[in-house]
């Protein structure tokens, strides 16, 4: 069988979904990728996996209706070429279009994997409007006529239906997030030296940013070997992005390092003490989380849907309420006071990681629920270690 899969952004196809590439492919299927940028190193790593790419322009960020009809005709005119079997789409507007497209083109099987409702579902978003009344119409067009939709988080599906998203009578799935390759996260030994608390995430607003930076002012002053990091991508487009220039003020401002945007935060994560990620962002299952989960970190986050989905409050970190920089603070605090806490609950997120979050097992659920083929447990070891090379 032929399988489409459409994507927002080329790196997410290897970053997020090339263990699932890999699977589909393992099991015979011809697999097309499809992003709307060219990513040289993607284009590599998919064509030495004999997986096929395409670009369907896309204007990611915001409503422009020209743009997005383009979007729209170039999926139909890939689907008429293509002729696939089955269609597979991850966020927003591949969801969207992908989903209109398919019908079009004469009701391709289509599945929807969402990996998290996004802006217009968090606090700055959420507010009644004409966007936002488009932004669901063109959703519930999207998914009409999916055989299936994935979830990340229990929450999201009672929001879709409330949204007017979905009916209850669609089929859809809670699946544990993207999943993560534990043999590419390995369990690290915890640094020596001052707690060093680590937040991975695009800088914005919503994503807990200045949170972060106001609770690392105010345990400063106590605990003066206190270290405090971000990571992440500079936001220019986003509504709440914090751009590159921003950086230099914020560093001046706060006792907080901002590192550089890197393809390999797994060092950075063997160099943190805790994790951090105070998100009021509408999250899916941040793969952040169970990447630091896999690395054997205790992780602080937002009682938020999808941010609290894999931590165990008291045994694997500490989930304190969105917007909140004094009780992120205090969350943070008690590491300081207890630094043996970030070792036992590092190892309590790893168990978790391997026990519910491993790539494989959520691989073969969404798999399973497309009625893809079954492979070999040697043949998604082997997956995994083609995913593990992208390093």
């Amino acid at each position: 069988m032929k399988i489409l899969v459409f994507s927002s952004l080329a790196y997410s196809l290897v970053n997020f979904r090339g263990a699932l590439l890999c699977r589909m492919k393992d099991a015979g299927h011809d697999v097309v990728a499809v992003a709307p940028d060219h990513d040289p190193a993607v284009s590599a790593w998919l064509s030495e996996r004999n997986i096929e790419f395409r670009i369907v322009s896309m204007n990611r960020t915001g409503m422009k209706p020209l743009e997005d009809i383009r979007t729209l005709l170039g999926y139909v005119s890939l689907i008429l070429k293509e002729r696939p079997g089955l269609i597979l789409a991850y966020t927003q507007k591949p969801i969207i279009y992908g989903g209109i497209a398919a019908r079009l083109t004469g009701n391709i099987p289509f599945y929807a994997l969402m990996s998290g409702l996004g802006y217009l579902f968090s606090p700055d978003g959420s507010k009644p409007g004409l966007k936002r009344s488009i932004f669901l119409r063109l959703y519930r067009e999207g998914v009409r006529r999916t055989k299936k939709i994935f979830v990340f988080n229990r929450d999201d599906h009672e929001d879709m239906i409330a949204a007017g998203i979905v009916d209850r009578d669609q089929t859809v799935i809670q699946v544990p997030g993207s999943g993560v390759d534990t043999t590419h996260f390995v369990q690290q030994p915890l640094p020596a030296g001052p707690t060093h608390f680590l937040m991975v995430g695009r800088l914005m607003r919503d994503k807990g940013v200045y949170e972060f930076l106001e609770a690392a002012r105010k345990l400063k002053q106590e605990f003066p070997d206190a270290r405090f990091s971000i990571l992440g991508r500079a936001e220019v487009f986003n509504p709440t992005g914090i751009s590159k220039d921003d950086i230099p003020r914020l560093q001046s401002e706060y006792p907080v390092t901002f590192l550089e945007e890197t393809t390999d935060v797994r060092p950075y994560l063997a160099q943190s003490s805790v994790f951090v990620l105070p998100s009021y962002y509408r999250e899916g299952l941040p793969r952040t989380i169970l990447e630091a989960l896999a690395t054997g970190r205790a992780v602080i986050t937002t009682d938020m849907p999808g941010c609290r989905d894999p931590i165990e409050a008291g045994v694997n970190g500490l989930i304190v309420p969105p917007q909140n920089a004094d009780a992120l603070a205090s969350a943070m605090q008690s590491f300081l006071e207890n630094p043996e806490q970030a070792q036992e609950m590092g190892d309590k997120s790893r168990a978790i990681a391997e026990a519910v979050y491993d790539v494989a097992k959520v691989n073969d659920i969404l798999t399973g629920h497309m009625g893809l083929q079954h492979i070999s447990n040697a043949n998604t070891s082997s997956a995994a270690q083609l995913v593990a090379k992208q390093a």
